[in-house]
């Protein structure tokens, strides 16, 4: 049921991401930093589609005319974009495929990264070995690197975990220990969430639970790009 497309000649995949039920958040007690990942709650998504990779820079190319980024490569993902950047680029992207792409929900995001319901209770996307699957500055030299060349989790999907964060769609707020179904995020803020951890920082901000957060306007440098979810039709 994956996607698999092309736009202006580069191809990408949409995994399928059946939907279910799981606890967002983390119990753990050592992150006392990241007072933010709790409580853990109830969270029921429905089906939806989400990006094998990230957007590569070929990809924004395609779509954009241009290259933002720092670091010029074909198959790195996309950075230095803002939020508003990428609301521009989907909505371009929609006008060239006549669909309805979108920045994943934070719960999404999240339920993906874990796995889905395939999920085998790992502590970075695929893995509890953060060398198998992401790049982060245990193993980087600050830059990023091609996506697809880790292991990928247990969706098929590469990358959640380090080579860049990814903006979400939803305003950053607290969590609420109710349950939600395809929670939406806050109705307003001054952040919008970012995920997965980035090639510049250490390897806890790579856990599937660490929650980022930066202004629309910010462009976070090399450290920042995005990843395509569509919703099932």
């Amino acid at each position: 049921m994956n996607k698999k497309l092309i736009v202006n000649g580069v191809p990408f995949t949409m995994i399928y991401v059946e939907g279910g039920t799981f606890m967002m958040g983390t119990q753990e007690e050592w992150c006392e930093g990241n007072a933010h990942e709790h409580p853990s709650h109830r969270v029921t998504l429905d089906s939806y589609y989400l990006a094998e990779t990230e957007v590569t820079q070929e990809l924004w190319q395609a779509v954009m005319g241009s290259n933002p980024s720092s670091t010029k490569r074909i198959q790195h993902p996309v950075e230095n974009v803002t939020w508003d950047d990428c609301q521009e680029f989907v909505g371009k992207l929609n006008k060239l495929t006549g669909m309805n792409f979108r920045l994943p929900t934070e719960a999404e995001w999240e339920y993906a990264a874990r796995g889905g319901s395939k999920s085998k209770g790992y502590l970075y996307s695929g893995s509890n070995d953060l060398n198998e699957v992401g790049w982060y500055w245990g193993n980087m030299d600050l830059t990023t690197e091609d996506v697809a060349l880790k292991k990928p989790n247990e969706l098929g999907i590469y990358d959640m975990s380090g080579n860049v964060y990814e903006w979400c769609q939803d305003w950053f707020g607290d969590y609420s220990p109710l349950p939600q179904t395809n929670p939406q995020g806050p109705s307003e803020g001054a952040y919008h969430v970012c995920r997965g951890g980035c090639m510049c920082l250490p390897g806890y901000c790579c856990r599937v639970t660490d929650r980022g957060l930066s202004r629309p306007d910010d462009h976070m440098k090399r450290c920042i790009g995005l990843r395509l979810a569509l919703s099932v039709d």
